[in-house]
C-alpha cells in the first residue's frame, strides 16, 4: 500500500512540475496539458442547444516574462448548432472559472476542477481487472454536462477509479484479463497459440479449447462470432478475457463453460499512427500484416490487414480392439501434412455526431485455402491372426470465407455514465472441400493385392449466417448504485451438404451413396432480456441479475435436389437465469467473494435429428433424438482475492456446477432397417440423464518477483461425475452408460525476465495429470464425431510442453519503435497426447499423436506515430465499454 501510495505521489509531482513550468520540449508541453472540458449549453425553458455561445475558461498559467504563476484565459470557444463545446489541452490539477455568455442570456460564472481521485490499491483493482493509470487519466476527461444558461448549474458528479500497471495478467475475481501485446510466445500466429498461455484454458493437439474441463463460448467484441479460433491472427488482438462464471448480461448459453471473449485492437489516438510487421518459421512459410488508423475532428477510421501462411505436420499411432464375434484388433500409424494460408482484412470507422453520440460501421474478411495429405498404414487382425494390410491415402482440398459487419451507435446522457447503446452484428461464413480417399489391401507381408482397392470421394459445402441484434442501457443512480439492461436476439442459420461418392469398377465412374450423404440445414433462435442491479454499501458490494430466454429450433433434412424431405422443430419455453455476485472487502488488499448463475445447454442438431445416419455402418448407427430437453446447469464460486504487494495477486476460487437432465450419449443394440430386421446392429443415440456434478480448485498467483522478473503460476483441481441411475430414454431399451471420475489437476507457468538493453525473455511451461475427455460445453454445431461428449467413456494421459521466447526492442525518434522476436514452441518435444477410450461392449482404443513441435518462428515488428496521451481518455464509442468507460463501481 505505501509503495503504490508513494509512486502515485511521485507521478503526481512529475505531472504538475510539467503542466506548470515550461519545458525546452515541446514534445514535453503538448503531452503533459492533457485536460479536456466539454458539454452542451442549453435553452433552461426547452432544454433545447444555443448555438453561438462564448464559453471561456481561465484559470493558472505560468509567465515566462514574469517567472511566476497567474491568472490567464486558457481557452475560448463558440458552441456549435446543437449547443456542443469542447476546451482541450488544460492542465489537470488547480481550479479553474467557466464563463457563459450570449445575446439574450444571463452570463453564467462558475468554478470547476477536475476532481482527481486516488482511490486505494487493493482487491478493488483486481476485481474491476482494468489498467488503474487509465483509469486515473479517465478523470481528466470531463463531461460537464447540460448547462442551462440561467444561475442553475448542473451536479458535475466524481468517478471513482482504481489505479495499478497495466501487466500481461490482470486478475480479478469475475474475470480474468490477458493483455496479448505483453506475450511474446504468440507473435505471428493465431488465437488458439495465444489460449495456451492463459490460465484455465487448455488446448489440445487439434486445438481444440476448454475452459475448467468444458468446451467454452467465444465471443469477439462481447458478440457471438462465426470465427474460429485459427482465422484470428494473433497480431490483431488486444485483450481476451476469461469469465468463468457470467452474469445475466451475458448469454446463458454454454452449460458447464464459460465465455472467452476476444477484444481486437481499435486505435484511438489523435492523429495518424500505424505499423508493420513481417515474420517466417522454420517450415519456410511467412506471416505479415499492417494497421492504420487516423482520428481527426469527427472521424475516427482504422484498417488493418494480415496474411499467414501455415503447416501442420504430424505422426501417430492407434490401436483398436473390436469386441465382436470374432473379435478384431487394428494396429495403425498415420502421418499428415496440412498447407494453406489466410487472409484477415478489417476496417472500421467511428463518425463522433457531437459529444454524446457516436456512430460506428466496421467489418472483416477472411479467406483461407488449405491442402491436406494424410497417409494411413492399418494391420488387421483376427483371433490375433494377421489377415490383411490396408494402406489408405487422402488428400483433400479446403476454402472457407467469413464475413462480418456491425453497425453501433451510442448516446452518452448527460450525467456521467449513463448511456445507452445499440448495434447490429451479420456474420457469415462459407465452406467448400473435396477429398480423394484410395485404400488398398495386401495379403499380410506380400505386395498382392487381396481385394479391389477402395476408392471413394467426398465433396462438401456448407454456411453459417449468425444475425445478433442488440441494444444496452446503463445508468449510474448514484456513486453507489448502478442500473443495468438490456434485450437480445441471436438468429441463426446453418446448412451443410456433404456428398460420399464410391468407385464403381464396373462402370469406370464414382457413384453417390446416399445412406451415407447428407443434407441439412436448421435455424436456430434465441430472444432475450436482461436486468442488473449494483450497488456498494460500506465494505458490501453486490450485484443481482436476472436473464429471460425463450429460443425456437428448427432442423430439416434435404434430398439430393436442395428441396425439404424432413423437418422437425423443437420450442422451448421461456426460462429465467437469475445471477448473484456478492463481495465482502476484508482489507484494503483482499476480497471475499461468493456467485451464482443459471445456465443452459441446448441440444444441437445431431443430437436432435430424429433420422438415422449410416455413415459409420456396419460398426455403429448414429441417430438423434428430438425428445431430448435443454440441460440445465447451476454454477456457485466461492473465491478469495488478495493483492499483497504492487502488481502482485493471488487469486483462489472454489467452484461446483450442478446440471440437470444432464445429454448424455449411450449405445444400444436393434434390428437392423437395412437389411429388415433379418441381424442387428448398435445404435448411438442420446437421453436426459439424471444429473451431473464438476467441483475443483483453481489457485492463480501474479507476482512481480523482482523489477525485472514477473511470474505468473496456475493450478487447476478438478473432478466431475454423472448420476445416471435412472435416465428418460424415450426408448423402451436397456440402457447401460459408463462413466468415469478422476481427480485431475494441471498446472501452468509463465515466466517473463526483462533484461538489460531492451532484451526480454519468456518462458512458459504447462504439466496435465490424467484426464477425463472433456464434457460437453454447448449446443454448437459439427458431425457426429466433432462433438465433446458428456460421457466420458476414457481419458488423457498426462502430459506436458514448455515454450520458449527472446525479444529485442528498440525506441527510436519521433514515436517510431520496433521488436524484433525469436520463439519456439514444445521445445523438448515432449507434447505428445495420448488417449484411451472405449465403448463398452463394442471396444477400447489407445491412440498417440504429436503435432508441430520444435517450430522456430522470427518476426519483425514497427511502429510509427506519437504517442498521445489522449488516448486514455474516456470516449464516446461503443468498443470502449470494456477497457475504457467510466465504471461508477468500486
Amino acid at each position: 500500500m505505501k509503495t503504490i501510495f508513494l509512486t502515485t505521489l511521485l507521478a503526481i509531482a512529475i505531472i504538475h512540475s510539467y503542466a506548470q513550468i515550461p519545458q525546452g520540449n515541446k514534445m514535453g508541453k503538448q503531452n503533459m496539458n492533457i485536460g479536456h472540458f466539454y458539454g452542451k449549453i442549453v435553452d433552461s425553458k426547452t432544454n433545447k442547444g444555443i448555438a453561438a455561445v462564448t464559453v471561456q475558461l481561465t484559470g493558472n498559467k505560468f509567465d515566462t516574462a514574469t517567472k511566476k504563476i497567474k491568472q490567464a484565459i486558457l481557452n475560448t470557444v463558440i458552441t456549435e448548432n446543437h449547443g456542443d463545446f469542447s476546451l482541450e489541452g488544460l492542465p489537470i490539477f488547480g481550479n479553474f472559472t467557466l464563463k457563459i455568455s450570449s445575446l439574450g442570456y444571463k452570463p453564467i460564472e462558475k468554478q470547476i476542477n477536475f476532481g482527481i481521485k486516488f482511490p486505494q490499491a487493493g482487491a478493488a483493482t483486481a476485481q474491476n481487472g482494468l489498467s488503474g493509470m487509465q483509469k486515473i487519466l479517465d478523470q481528466v476527461d470531463k463531461d460537464l454536462g447540460n448547462i442551462k444558461l440561467e444561475p442553475d448549474a448542473t451536479d458535475l458528479g466524481n468517478v471513482t477509479v482504481t489505479a495499478s500497471a497495466k501487466q500481461q495478467f490482470e486478475l480479478g475475481i469475475d474475470r480474468k484479463i490477458f493483455n496479448v501485446d505483453k506475450n511474446l510466445e504468440s507473435t505471428g500466429q493465431t488465437a488458439t497459440e495465444i489460449m495456451k498461455n492463459i490460465p484455465s484454458v487448455n488446448v489440445d493437439i487439434d486445438g481444440n479449447v476448454t475452459l475448467r474441463n468444458a468446451a467454452p463460448i467465444i465471443f469477439v467484441d462481447d458478440r457471438p462470432t462465426t470465427l474460429t479460433l485459427d482465422q484470428i491472427p494473433s497480431d490483431i488482438i488486444d485483450k481476451i478475457e476469461i469469465i468463468t462464471n457470467p452474469s445475466a448480461k451475458y448469454d446463458a448459453s454454454g452449460g458447464n463453460a464459460g465465455i472467452i471473449n476476444i477484444i481486437l485492437k481499435k486505435n484511438r489516438k489523435f492523429g495518424y499512427n500505424g505499423g508493420v510487421r513481417a515474420g517466417t518459421d522454420s517450415w519456410g512459410k511467412v506471416n505479415g500484416g499492417g494497421d492504420f488508423s487516423v482520428r481527426e475532428g469527427k472521424i475516427n477510421a482504422f484498417v488493418n490487414g494480415n496474411y499467414n501462411q501455415r503447416k501442420f505436420v504430424s505422426e501417430g499411432t492407434t490401436n483398436q480392439n473390436n469386441f465382436f464375434n470374432p473379435p478384431s484388433n487394428a494396429n495403425s500409424v498415420t502421418s499428415s501434412n496440412n498447407n494453406g494460408e489466410f487472409r484477415f482484412l478489417r476496417a472500421g470507422i467511428d463518425f463522433l455526431a457531437d459529444n454524446r453520440n457516436t456512430f460506428t460501421v466496421a467489418g472483416n474478411y477472411v479467406r483461407g485455402h488449405f491442402n491436406f495429405a494424410n497417409n494411413f498404414n492399418t494391420d488387421s487382425l483376427i483371433n490375433l491372426s494377421n489377415v490383411a494390410n490396408n494402406q489408405s491415402t487422402t488428400g483433400s482440398d479446403r476454402t472457407f470465407e467469413n464475413t462480418g459487419v456491425q453497425f453501433g451507435y451510442k448516446h452518452n446522457f448527460a450525467k456521467s455514465g449513463e448511456n445507452l447503446t445499440a448495434d447490429v452484428n451479420l456474420n457469415t461464413s462459407n465452406n467448400h472441400s473435396s477429398s480423394d480417399n484410395s485404400t488398398y489391401t495386401f495379403f499380410p507381408n506380400s505386395t498382392i493385392q487381396k481385394q479391389n482397392p477402395l476408392l471413394q470421394q467426398t465433396y462438401t459445402q456448407g454456411y453459417n449466417k449468425f444475425y445478433t441484434i442488440q441494444s444496452d442501457y446503463e445508468n449510474p443512480i448514484s456513486d453507489k448504485v448502478k442500473l443495468e439492461a438490456g434485450v437480445r436476439a441471436a438468429i441463426r442459420d446453418f446448412g451443410n451438404n456433404s456428398s460420399q461418392l464410391k468407385y464403381n469398377t464396373y462402370t469406370g465412374t464414382y457413384v453417390e451413396i446416399p445412406a451415407i450423404s447428407n443434407n441439412y440445414k436448421y435455424n436456430d433462435q434465441v430472444y432475450a432480456g436482461y436486468i442488473n442491479y449494483s450497488a456498494k454499501r460500506t465494505k458490501w458490494n453486490y450485484q443481482l441479475g436476472l436473464r429471460v430466454e425463450s429460443s425456437n429450433y428448427t432442423g430439416t433434412l434435404l434430398n439430393n435436389k436442395g428441396t425439404d424431405s424432413s423437418t422437425f422443430a423443437v420450442k422451448y419455453p421461456v426460462s429465467l437465469f437469475p445471477s448473484a455476485f456478492l463481495t465482502y472487502k476484508l482489507t484494503d488488499k483482499q476480497d471475499l467473494q461468493i456467485n451464482y448463475s443459471r445456465r443452459v445447454n441446448r441440444p444441437n442438431f445431431f443430437q436432435l435429428m430424429p433420422f438415422p445416419n449410416y455413415s459409420n455402418y456396419p460398426i455403429i448407427v448414429l441417430q438423434g433424438n428430438a425428445g431430448l430437453n435443454p440441460e440445465f446447469t447451476n454454477s456457485m464460486e466461492l473465491s478469495y482475492n488478495n493483492n499483497y504487494k504492487t502488481n502482485s495477486n493471488f487469486l483462489a476460487t472454489a467452484y461446483f456446477k450442478y446440471a440437470t437432465n444432464l445429454i448424455t450419449q449411450y449405445i444400444y443394440r436393434d434390428k437392423n432397417a437395412l437389411s429388415n430386421g433379418n441381424d442387428s446392429v448398435y445404435y448411438s443415440t442420446y437421453i436426459n440423464a439424471n444429473s451431473g456434478i464438476s467441483y475443483g480448485i483453481e489457485l492463480t498467483n501474479k507476482m512481480q518477483v523482482t523489477k525485472w522478473w514477473e511470474l505468473m503460476l496456475n493450478a487447476n483441481i478438478f473432478n466431475s461425475k454423472i448420476n445416471a441411475s435412472s435416465v428418460n430414454s424415450n426408448t423402451s431399451h436397456n440402457i447401460s452408460i459408463a462413466t468415469n471420475s478422476i481427480l485431475s489437476w494441471f498446472g501452468k507457468v509463465n515466466s517473463t525476465f526483462k533484461l538489460p538493453k531492451s532484451y526480454s525473455i519468456q518462458i512458459s511451461g504447462y504439466y496435465q495429470s490424467k484426464t477425463v475427455l472433456p464434457q460437453n460445453g454447448g449446443g454448437g454445431g459439427g458431425g457426429p464425431f466433432n462433438q465433446v461428449q458428456t460421457t466420458a467413456q476414457g481419458y488423457i494421459l498426462p502430459k506436458y510442453g514448455v515454450d520458449m521466447a527472446i525479444r529485442k526492442d528498440w525506441n527510436w525518434k519521433k514515436g517510431r519503435t520496433g521488436s524484433l522476436t525469436l520463439s519456439m514452441n514444445d521445445i523438448l518435444k515432449t507434447e505428445y497426447q495420448r488417449t484411451f477410450s472405449e465403448q463398452t461392449g463394442l471396444f477400447n482404443q489407445n491412440t498417440e499423436r504429436i503435432s508441430n513441435p520444435q517450430v522456430l518462428r522470427l518476426t519483425f515488428s514497427y511502429r510509427f506515430g506519437k504517442f498521445d496521451t489522449s488516448l486514455f481518455k474516456r470516449k464516446n464509442t461503443k468498443f470502449d465499454q470494456n477497457g475504457n468507460s467510466v465504471d461508477m463501481m468500486p
